[in-house]
């Protein structure tokens, strides 16, 4: 579907698309394993990372009831749905029986995947301990969030193309 916007309404969605992916994680800030806050491109451009509120969901409405204001919000969550699923999926890809992959390792930073909720909200974690298989594979993690512990399969995990 194409949609005719506004300068103004075009320039919110351009600047919504930037913010982001000035929000996307680079590296650690710290090398302290238990700190997970990462550098984001939004740190060189504000001097902090870029927050914003969340908008309400208006994917599954018809264009017919939108305002124009609303268009904007669609476009955008459109957008960022694409995105960030696509992006995460780059990030988890393991290229089975064409080149080795490399195993999970302690302290990497990883997102906690979640079939239940959007990429947007996947937590951020460190991994504490590995758990090696008899092939000397790595299957099975623990990973540090915020407030838990938790033991995940590395198929649950996304880690980070950064380095600690």
């Amino acid at each position: 579907m194409y949609y005719c916007l506004t300068y103004e309404e075009f320039l919110i969605l351009i600047i919504q698309i930037e913010a982001c992916l000035n929000s996307r994680p680079l590296c650690p800030i710290s090398e302290d394993p238990s700190e997970l806050a990462v550098l984001t491109p939004g740190h060189f451009i504000i001097g902090t990372a870029l927050t914003t509120i969340p908008e309400e969901n208006l994917l599954d409405e018809k264009i017919s009831n939108l305002k124009r204001w609303k268009l904007t919000q669609q476009l955008f969550q459109s957008f960022w749905k694409r995105w960030s699923s696509e992006y995460i999926t780059s990030l988890q890809r393991r290229n089975k029986w064409q080149k080795p992959q490399q195993n999970v390792k302690l302290n990497d930073l990883v997102l906690l995947k979640d079939d239940n909720i959007p990429p947007l909200h996947w937590k951020l974690g460190r991994v504490t301990q590995v758990y090696p298989s008899g092939d000397d594979k790595v299957r099975v993690v623990s990973v540090k969030t915020a407030n838990e512990l938790l033991k995940r399969p590395i198929h649950k995990l996304s880690v980070l193309p950064i380095e600690n």
